[in-house]
């Protein structure tokens, strides 16, 4: 899958506001190494930076499209292009911070305690990330991949719900933690534009389907999707269209 940074900030200020909300409740003074796990364009990694210029921040992503932006806009910030499964520092970090990132992968009852393993004793590992799954943004992707002439390629694409329920993230992370938050946030984002959530998660979760058909499956796929979304959230008399999201937050110190 590649990504589109443009698209996906074009709601930059909705992906940015759970990022923030989640920065504010990390209660370090003076980390002296940070890194942003799954950075993207690097506007959250900018965030950490105001927060603790001093430190040595680090920003990790798979995607060189994003990483490009990136470095581009700071340069002041160190970039690794990597595979986020595969990252692992040479030393241990003050803060693992991942916005939005890791819920695109899998085997997260391994996953976050590896993670964790990677956090320096009095640090923390500060992770979002989206539990919209039953929702009709995401539910109409699996009904437009299963009902059109696309369902045998790209049906393989499809995946049960990556992120879970609190519990799950409890399980992983109680024997291992020293602290632990885990809360969720529904945020009723407030959009403008004809078919404003379409766009939304064709800057996300849309994405990989549409990179894996040619013309013209590709628009007629889109098409299809972005039908059933604006039926599923019609524009209000003010026109605006109301989008809840549900978001998953966890605050692990070691």
């Amino acid at each position: 899958m590649t990504w589109d940074p443009n698209q996906y900030l074009a709601f930059g200020d909705e992906r940015l506001q759970p990022a923030l909300d989640l920065l504010a409740r990390v209660p370090l003074s003076a980390p002296n190494t940070i890194v942003d796990l799954g950075c993207g364009a690097g506007n959250v990694t900018k965030a950490l930076k105001a927060r603790w210029p001093h430190a040595q921040i680090t920003g990790v992503d798979g995607s060189p499209e994003m990483l490009g932006k990136a470095r581009a806009e700071a340069p002041d910030i160190d970039w690794i292009e990597a595979d986020l499964n595969a990252w692992a520092p040479e030393t241990s970090t003050d803060l693992v911070y991942s916005n939005a990132a890791l819920h695109w992968l899998d085997d997260h009852g391994t996953l976050f305690p590896r993670l964790m393993s990677r956090v320096a004793s009095g640090g923390y590992l500060a992770a979002q990330m989206p539990r919209n799954w039953e929702a009709p943004s995401h539910t109409h992707i699996d009904e437009a991949v299963l009902n059109g002439p696309w369902r045998e390629k790209l049906e393989p694409l499809l995946r049960p719900s990556p992120s879970h329920a609190p519990d799950v993230y409890y399980e992983a992370l109680a024997p291992v933690t020293s602290v632990l938050n885990i809360w969720e946030t529904e945020y009723c984002q407030i959009l403008d534009g004809e078919n404003p959530v379409a766009e939304f998660v064709k800057g996300s979760q849309l994405k990989r389907f549409l990179d894996a058909l040619d013309e013209p499956d590709r628009t007629a796929f889109e098409n299809d999707y972005r039908a059933r979304i604006l039926a599923a959230y019609p524009k209000r008399g003010d026109g605006k269209t109301l989008f809840p999201f549900r978001r998953l937050f966890i605050l692990a110190g070691k």
